[in-house]
């Protein structure tokens, strides 16, 4: 049974609380404390403790909202689904006038019997029930007021109440709506049954100050049966991340009100809501007839609806509070994440068996007919997924910016920025490090969806012809954008010395636009993205990535992106990254705030200095991610990988332990075949490394592929010759190599 809170956890919940900005007026925890009128149970108070993700449910639902034995089993199986996504579950409820945190299932069974009276307990029937020693199933008002008081601020249930209709001359209003403009917990549920005045609904919580957001691609509100009710909610969010950052600005304002997040119903029972709601309106006017009204509604309309639906409105139901709680329990998880980095901690963080699942599948899908919800052990996927794809062609979506690529190269060796004009060669070509790698993938017969953005000016019919060996309809063509340029500026030699960019267009690949192409990145056997997208674009691509176990490479692009996806958990989705050495010590910095080395050009130093200086930098970049590919210049390449060297769909990459290091060094130049440019060298040799490993060809021969790829970009004016193909790359003989094993720490 649940036992009273403990001094340690008291001092901390009180606090925690203060110093999160959420103390709630007319309340004082510390005398609600004090007085014994919450009981945690022995894992809701071990999880704040330890400062864990921690999900309130309600218990209206066991008491009132479903008959038994549907209720009990609900409420248990909503449970265990918050704990697979990472999260501790807290359903609230009042047992003999005592408040409990975390109910032990005897309590739940207790609750749920219905030999067993219970009062439908909001805020103003607490005390009442408390007094008089009654049992209380707790409404979304009741749970909000007992969930803040408890220190738990994200709320999972299945709808919410509202403004009933006619209630201009009635004002009959939900306690819901009022206690979502005092009180700071977010809830997560379906929206708003059609029942009551959604519209009115809308624009009451709009005076309450309640933020109001639909959780997918549209703005469109859901009304619990229906992923649509015909209104638009103000905003909409893509992932738990972006929730999670909103919560989290909502307590540092210290605005003292939640947030309503409304979760659509799955898309497989989208066409049974239209039927139920077909029903819904006929019962509501029925309920007129007979002169029902107040709490009795609700509870009466539910009851002929599944009678009239023969069940079919219940399982439905129990499908969308079960698919709200993988949602509500992921942005749980990305909000204590957020909440731990805030405080200093986002180094120290580690995945636990208790966080493992913190991005499992956010909107269930079927499977064979049956609908499947996250589990640790079993991330949800369609039937098509589990074909064996050994036989079938690869995958490979890449995410990134389309550039315009203007290369300016000063034939004379000397030179001064002191404004004269020095002669050169001026060439346009196509680049944006996401498109060479999906150009030099394409052409190496390798099946690749690119996604990015052009604008509707000069550029684009330039871009189409060129790349129209590539698989382009990923490509969003927006009017009013300039399809974004660069201007490199190399020295004789071919190598960088600056270069200048105009890619505001890269903002345009939007969380919203990545959404909308999740089945592909789904299926993909690996996903590839570069630093010119922004991070939220990063975070939602990693988030869908995560869920379906697909491996995420990021190329920095640029040594001041290269530590995007470190500024998020983002980074426990990348598998491989491609930085050069300079890119390499903007990561290494990032992640220890600490200056590593005074080395300003890899190519201005010996080969053994720039290895060793590449090994100190790679012991906290490996921490984090477990395979690293340095472009090291004319040293050639390091390769950095823990354990096995396996990178595809599906496949587990270690990352503790020892660590194995490579050193590849490039390919001779000759007199008679310099260096044209080195714009698309290190993506060519990317594109040919993942095109031969993940047709299983061991590890030399696909290094060896990419630098003999890679010695083909050098001799080109374009980035990525047209020449390259699988027969140009045929390797014949293998490069030699150096090993470093070492234990990085």
């Amino acid at each position: 049974m649940a036992r009273s809170v403990t001094p340690l956890l008291k001092s901390y919940l009180k606090s925690n609380l203060i110093n999160q900005g959420c103390q709630h007026r007319g309340f004082s925890y510390s005398s609600c404390l004090r007085t014994g009128h919450l009981k945690f149970s022995e894992q809701v108070k071990a999880a704040i403790a330890a400062r864990q993700p921690v999900v309130a449910l309600e218990t209206t639902i066991v008491t009132h909202g479903m008959p038994a034995p549907q209720n009990i089993r609900t409420a248990l199986e909503v449970e265990d689904i918050v704990r697979q996504s990472g999260a501790v579950p807290a359903t609230i409820g009042i047992i003999k006038g005592q408040v409990y945190i975390g109910l032990e299932r005897d309590q739940i069974e207790y609750l749920a019997d219905p030999g067993t009276t219970a009062v439908k307990t909001s805020r103003h029937d607490l005390a009442y029930v408390l007094s008089q020693g009654l049992n209380g199933g707790t409404t979304v008002s009741g749970t909000m007021v007992l969930a803040h008081m408890a220190g738990i601020p994200v709320f999972v249930t299945g709808g919410i109440g509202g403004v009933h209709r006619g209630a201009e001359s009635t004002m009959d209003i939900s306690a819901d709506l009022t206690e979502l403009g005092r009180t700071p917990v977010t809830v997560v549920s379906a929206g708003i049954k059609s029942i009551l005045d959604i519209g009115r609904t809308l624009e009451y919580l709009e005076t309450q100050g309640v933020c109001v957001a639909t959780y997918g691609a549209t703005n469109d509100f859901p009304a619990f049966f229906s992923r649509s009710s015909g209104f638009k909610a103000p905003y909409h969010v893509t992932s738990p991340y972006q929730v999670a950052c909103m919560i989290e600005k909502n307590h540092e304002l210290g605005l003292q009100s939640g947030s309503l997040i409304a979760v659509p119903i799955p898309l497989e029972f989208d066409t049974l809501g239209q039927e139920i709601e077909t029903v819904i309106q006929s019962v509501v006017r029925e309920a007129q007839d007979k002169g029902i009204s107040g709490k009795e509604v609700t509870p009466y309309i539910l009851k002929r609806v599944n009678d009239l639906t023969q069940g079919k409105s219940l399982q439905a139901n129990i499908h969308l509070i079960k698919n709200n709680a993988a949602v509500g329990s992921a942005i749980a998880v990305e909000l204590n994440k957020l909440k731990q980095m805030k405080g200093g901690n986002s180094s120290n963080v580690k995945e636990t068996s208790a966080t493992k699942g913190d991005h499992q599948k956010y909107h269930n899908i079927s499977t064979g007919g049956k609908t499947v919800y996250p589990t640790l052990r079993n991330t949800a996927i369609t039937a098509e997924k589990n074909v064996d794809r050994s036989s079938k062609q690869k995958k490979v979506t890449v995410v990134g910016c389309s550039i315009v690529d203007f290369t300016v190269k000063v034939t004379q060796p000397h030179f001064k920025s002191n404004g004269a004009s020095y002669a050169g060669h001026i060439h346009q070509s196509f680049g944006g490090v996401g498109r060479n790698l999906a150009d030099g993938l394409s052409r190496l017969g390798t099946d690749t969806l690119f996604l990015s953005a052009v604008g509707d000016d000069s550029h684009r019919a330039a871009f189409e012809q060129h790349c129209k060996h590539m698989n382009l309809s990923g490509i969003a063509r927006l009017p009013g954008h300039r399809t974004a340029t660069y201007c490199a500026v190399l020295r004789d030699t071919g190598h960088l010395l600056f270069g200048v960019q105009d890619t505001n267009i890269a903002s345009q690949i939007t969380p919203q636009y990545i959404s909308s192409f999740e089945r592909q990145l789904a299926n993909s056997d690996i996903v590839c993205m570069d630093g010119n997208i922004t991070m939220e674009t990063i975070k939602t691509l990693c988030d869908i990535c995560r869920v379906n176990g697909v491996p995420v490479l990021f190329e920095p692009t640029d040594l001041l992106k290269a530590t995007k996806p470190l500024q998020s958990s983002a980074h426990t989705a990348v598998t491989l990254t491609t930085p050069n050495f300079n890119e390499l010590r903007a990561m290494a910095e990032f992640i220890t705030g600490k200056q590593y080395t005074s080395i300003e050009s890899a190519d201005d130093c010996s080969c053994s200095e720039v290895i060793e200086e590449s090994l100190r930098l790679l012991s906290p970049v490996s921490d984090l991610i477990p395979v690293t590919m340095v472009t090291l210049g004319r040293h050639g390449v390091l390769l950095c990988s823990r354990g096995d060297f396996t990178i595809g769909k599906g496949s587990c990459v270690q990352r503790e332990g020892a660590a194995t290091v490579r050193h590849y060094p490039a390919l001779p130049v000759s007199d008679s075949a310099p260096i044209v440019s080195v714009s698309g060298a290190g993506d060519c040799m990317v594109s040919a490394f993942l095109t031969n490993h993940l047709e299983g060809f061991d590890l030399d021969t696909c290094m060896t592929s990419g630098l003999q790829a890679a010695h083909l970009s050098l001799m080109s004016n374009e980035a990525v010759p047209a020449t390259m193909s699988r027969d140009v790359l045929r390797v014949e003989s293998r490069v030699n190599l150096t090993l470093y094993s070492l234990l990085l720490k």
